[in-house]
């Protein structure tokens, strides 16, 4: 994609859809995609998507680093994945019971998670970190998890970041800890007493508006040796990370491995399923907690995933990604050096994050991500972005190009 940089057009199909949106759904939209959370130029609606690349309902066309907030690992639209759900649908989809599918995915899954003994499949990320929660009281008959302050691990009443529709009773067996800090950890693993179920971990820290933290080895060898001696379940969030850190669990490179984790969002390239995997010793935990959806075993969606986990392994993705990370981090830190402009980058190069020094209100971001879009690159102000497995060579350097654009913005108007 070498177009030239241009202004893109005005937003009056997203206007006007917007308008109509608010007439018959409540605020026009809702949750993370909301794009009353963005600065005004942003696109609520869009049209079509392909490969790298997204237009909005009014046609701009945008190399995009969202990702669909992370599904999409192998681009929009991938030949090879929409072949294999495809072939399924036109046996079928939802049944009286599941497709044979069903056990292919939960032993591909088996087969590529070294922690995982078994699998159980839903539609969201919500329902696996859920899920994981029961497993772990059902196992240890007891009540109290573990969380990290400030983590996000779902939209239901126990998890959701809003407190609209939420009773204190829905968290009352939940104590926090501050992720990454050992004596946080120590002082809420006591306060649990012997009554910790399970402790629940994101893949990394990546809590929106601030920096990311890798997990340090101590902090992941502290959680595991805390489960380990209280028989309490290592319960690992890998919803947003799953796959693009290493397709074997993104704690698997520090020899940590969890009792249970949650999959969710790249596991299918934008077909809707989730997964729990989990070990042999909560094998029977799992067959005690009801758990069901109307569309849980769609044969699709897990036709999809077998689909996306064998080409993620053919094609090396997750050293595509890496390298194609660090030319966008190098690219943009080479940049921010030149026009003498003050950014943090943080996180896994996959899965980027750029936040401006002194940037309380997000003032500097959000300029430089609209200048960004108006030169025909998606990126997002204050929450981590994704890499695909298709991002390209050209495609960094021509989101480069925008981004040189945008710092000399964020200079001009903050020298």
């Amino acid at each position: 994609m070498n177009k030239p940089f241009r202004p893109i057009r005005g937003l009056p199909c997203d206007t006007a859809l917007r308008e109509r949106a608010k007439r018959v759904i409540p605020g026009g939209m809702w949750g993370h995609m909301n794009a009353k959370a963005l600065p005004q130029g942003y696109p609520q609606f869009f049209s079509r998507a392909r490969g790298t690349r997204i237009w909005d309902a009014d046609g701009n066309e945008y190399v995009d680093f969202m990702c669909a907030f992370g599904p999409m690992i192998l681009g929009y639209g991938d030949e090879d994945v929409n072949a294999a759900a495809n072939e399924q649908r036109e046996r079928f989809d939802v049944a009286n019971g599941p497709g044979a599918v069903m056990v292919d995915l939960a032993e591909l899954l088996v087969e590529t998670v070294p922690s995982a003994d078994w699998a159980m499949f839903s539609k969201n990320g919500t329902d696996a970190t859920t899920c994981c929660v029961m497993i772990a009281r059902a196992a240890a008959g007891r009540k109290k998890i573990l969380v990290a302050q400030g983590a996000y691990h779902g939209a239901t009443p126990w998890c959701t970041p809003w407190p609209g529709g939420v009773t204190p009773e829905d968290r009352a067996h939940l104590i926090p800890y501050t992720y990454n800090d050992l004596d946080s950890l120590e002082i809420a693993v006591e306060k649990a007493g012997g009554d910790l179920a399970g402790i629940l971990v994101s893949a990394f820290r990546h809590d929106a508006r601030h920096d990311q933290e890798m997990p340090t080895q101590t902090f992941a060898d502290a959680v595991r040796a805390h489960c380990t001696r209280t028989g309490a379940a290592l319960m690992l969030d890998d919803v947003r990370a799953g796959f693009r850190l290493d397709l074997g669990g993104s704690w698997e490179r520090m020899g940590v491995r969890p009792d249970l984790a949650a999959y969710s969002k790249a596991l299918g390239n934008g077909y809707s399923i989730a997964a729990v995997t989990g070990a042999d010793r909560l094998r029977e935990a799992a067959q005690k907690v009801f758990v069901t959806g109307s569309f849980w075993c769609g044969a699709e969606a897990m036709a999809a995933a077998i689909a996306t986990i064998r080409k993620l392994h053919a094609i090396d993705a997750v050293a595509h990604m890496t390298s194609l990370g660090d030319r966008f981090r190098n690219g943009l830190a080479e940049q921010a050096a030149r026009y003498g402009v003050g950014i943090r980058q943080t996180g896994p190069v996959q899965m980027p994050l750029l936040l401006f020094d002194g940037d309380v209100e997000f003032e500097r971001g959000n300029l430089f991500t609209v200048t960004a879009l108006q030169h025909g690159v998606y990126l997002h102000p204050w929450h981590n972005m994704f890499l695909s497995a298709v991002h390209s060579e050209a495609d960094i350097d021509f989101a480069l190009q925008g981004t040189e654009r945008a710092f000399e913005a964020v200079a001009r108007e903050y020298a």
